[in-house]
Formats: structure tokens, sequence, C-alpha cells
């Protein structure tokens, strides 16, 4: 097992690593799914987008990959529970969307500014973990629960065992579940990786396209850790247990929840019951790994707010970002990476209502600026 034989020793370990590559590459070629929508919206330029689409297509054959060897069981990640939300990752999404044009970057690109010296996003990352700390578990909780999350389709009652896309298709054509998740994955990392290499410019790009495969890897990796290597049996109970999670189930990347688990444990170090966990460790991974390649190449400053405006926008873009990935279940990271490899029909829907909302508040800000 390694690592003292401890699994969550193993896992929270692996985390930081995985994270810490993906700081690394995310600062070297300038990843930030934020600025990929806003290079499309203002300047019809599709490079860091396809970069974005790449990683996400490797994510799916990869994790398609390891679920057909049965090296991890998928279905039982919280993106493809049965129960099918419709208002909450439409909602949050939106909300996320909004939250990152106004604080200049997702929760992701955010932390990669920390570890090269940014105050400012600092702030921003602080103000996402207050917001969904509170989405989780304050009043924003109790009305996300009582409005948002009952409006949901119980997929359960119709005798499907998840929210994947797969299983919808198998159902519709009649094929075998492994032929439909093959089939479905197939597709839909074909259609992307399509529509990515068909432009010649990105083609050449060869940090782009390499950075998209080891992004897209690194999500793939962090299936495996929690859910193969992270998987066992609980010595007290008896009972199967995901050891270093938060969610007690296997995981990949994502920030908005892991930055409110990250700041309550820094609060309440003392208290016992908290511990260092895979989601955790990952933050603190892409921030020392954007801190490491802000020293190698002489780039990091320190950088603050330039005006009163500037911090208003930033804290709000926070407070959205916070509640918007709790409420969707995950930012472009944690959704359009992670949860989209799963296949889950709700990430879709809640990475086009992240997008839809980005791009909306892009409009918005651009149409401002050419009025005044």
């Amino acid at each position: 097992m390694g690592l003292n034989g401890n699994p969550t020793t193993l896992v929270v370990a692996w985390g930081f690593g995985l994270a810490f590559i993906f700081g690394v590459v995310a600062s070297r070629s300038n990843f930030c799914t934020m600025g990929a929508l806003s290079d499309v919206v203002n300047m019809q330029h599709w490079g860091r987008m396809r970069m974005w689409l790449l990683a996400i297509a490797s994510a799916i054959i990869g994790a398609t990959a390891l679920r057909h060897a049965g090296l991890i069981d998928l279905d039982k990640s919280i993106y493809l529970r049965p129960t099918l939300t419709i208002l909450s990752p439409i909602v949050g999404g939106l909300t996320f969307g909004i939250g990152m044009t106004f604080a200049s970057g997702c929760a992701n690109k955010n932390l990669l500014r920390i570890g090269a010296g940014s105050i400012r996003s600092l702030v921003v990352i602080i103000f996402i973990a207050l917001s969904a700390y509170a989405t989780m578990k304050g009043l924003p909780a109790i009305w996300r629960v009582t409005w948002l999350d009952p409006v949901a389709i119980d997929l359960a009652a119709m005798g499907m065992k998840s929210q994947s896309l797969a299983e919808l298709v198998g159902r519709v054509t009649g094929m075998e579940a492994r032929t439909a998740v093959a089939s479905t994955a197939g597709v839909l990392a074909a259609v992307l990786l399509i529509f990515v290499f068909k432009d010649a410019r990105f083609r050449r790009n060869i940090l782009q396209v390499s950075s998209g495969i080891v992004l897209g890897l690194v999500i793939v990796a962090g299936w495996y850790i929690t859910g193969h290597l992270g998987y066992g049996e609980n010595p007290d109970t008896l009972e199967e247990v995901f050891f270093g999670t938060n969610s007690k189930s296997l995981e990949a990347l994502s920030f908005v929840a892991p930055s409110a688990y990250a700041l309550e444990l820094l609060l309440l170090w003392t208290d016992k019951s908290l511990v260092l966990t895979f989601g955790i460790a990952s933050v603190a991974g892409v921030v020392l790994g954007s801190f490491v390649w802000a020293l190698f190449t002489r780039s990091f400053h320190l950088e603050g707010f330039v005006s009163t405006a500037d911090t208003r926008n930033h804290v709000l873009g926070g407070l959205l970002m916070g509640f918007g990935g709790v409420t969707a279940s995950g930012c472009t990271i944690g959704q359009g990476m992670s949860g989209i490899s799963t296949l889950a029909i709700g990430s879709i829907l809640a990475v086009m209502s992240i997008m839809a909302g980005g791009a909306a508040t892009l409009k918005y800000i651009y149409w401002l600026e050419t009025r005044e």
C-alpha cells in the first residue's frame, strides 16, 4: 500500500501530487475556462477553449477505460446518483458563470493566481469558501434544500440505476450496459476531438495540445486514486468505504466545496474530527504548483485591487461562485471535467448553464463598456 499502509494518507498524498501537477501545467499553458470563454465571446478565438475541450475528451476516455477494466465504479460517485435535480444545476450553474466573470476567473484560476502572488485572488477564494460553506450548512443551505433540490426527477422510480447518459442511451436503443457506456463515451469524445483538432493552428500548438491531454489524465488519475486505491473496508464496521474524501465516495478534482472544507480545517484545527482529505490537499497542491512555476519563470509578484469597484466585483464574484458551485455540485473543473467524464446528465446541464451565465455576463459587461 505504501505510505505506512494508511489508505487515507495515500489518497491525500496523491491528491496533493496530482493537483501540484495540475497547477504547474495549468500555469504554464495559461489554462482558464473563464478566459477561454472570454476569448470566444470577445475575440472569436477558440485556442484555450479547444484545450479545455481536449481535457474533457481525455478525461472521458480515461474514466471510461478505468470503468471497463473494473478498476472503479463511477456509479458510486456523487455525479451519477439516480436523482436528477433540475433547478439546482441550472440555477447553480448560471450563478457560478456570472460569478466567475465578475471575479475574472473560476475557482481554479484564482487558486493559480494565489500561487503567483495575487492577494486579490486570495480574497476571492476566501469569499468562495465562506459562501460555499454557508450554502452547504448555513442559511442558504435551507433555501437550496427547500426550493431547488426538490425539483428533480426520480430516475430510480423509472428503473434506472443512475443518471448516466449512457444508461439512457442503452434504454432507448436496447444496447447492453457496457456497450452503451463505450458507445456513448466514444461518440462524445470523438465529437469533441474532431472539433478540437479540425483547427490547424491548434494542432500545431504543442503546448496547448499536451496540456489539455495531461490535465484530462489528472482527472482520470484522481478517479483511480480515490475509487481504487482508496476503496476498501472499514475495519470497525466491515462496510465498504472510500478513504480520504469529504463526499465519502470516489472523487476527482473540484475546487469550490474543497475550498470551504480547507477553510473549515484552518479555522477549527484543534477539532480532531476534521482531517485532511483528497479535496483539501488538491486545493493546496494547485496553489503550490502555481507558486513553483511562478518562481521558476520569475513571474511571481504581489497583486492587489486597483479600485473600489474592482474590490466589489471580485467579492461579489466569489460569493456567487461559492453559492453556485455548491448548488450545481461543482465548478468548471468539478462538473466541467470530473463530472462530465462520468457521462452524468446533471453535469452536462450544469456546464451548459455555467457557460450560458458566463457568456451572458461577458456580453453585458461589453455592452456597458461600449455604452460608456
